[in-house]
């Protein structure tokens, strides 16, 4: 398993910038669009890191990983099959290749295909 993008959505994104910043040694890029406004930064394993304000009043902070699958049309539908409910069936980003999320027993996950 290999997480490809680790999505922060907190009520202070520069406060939370500068603290993983601080803490992991990485520089965050200006707002990406395609990313919620995500500004993001690379990390060691090849992936990203956002941190992006909520985009409706709906949504609370959390911590989602996303993970690669090669398949992600299946891997939705297996999620599905096995009871959790598809937040975000998966959807082309521009440059960044597909993302889907989905909630089962209180946890958001997410998933991510190249």
């Amino acid at each position: 398993m290999n997480v490809h993008y680790l999505e922060i959505v907190t009520t202070d994104v520069d406060a939370a910038c500068k603290l993983y910043s601080q803490i992991h040694g990485v520089t965050f890029g200006a707002a990406v669009q395609d990313l919620g406004g995500a500004r993001t930064a690379n990390v060691t394993n090849g992936g990203m890191m956002g941190v992006r304000a909520p985009m409706h009043d709906g949504e609370k902070p959390v911590t989602r990983a996303y993970v690669l699958v090669a398949d992600i049309e299946a891997t939705v539908a297996t999620a599905a099959k096995a009871g959790a409910l598809i937040a975000v069936p998966p959807m082309k980003i521009e440059g960044h290749g597909q993302c889907a999320i989905y909630f089962l027993g209180g946890i958001e996950a997410g998933l991510w295909q190249l």
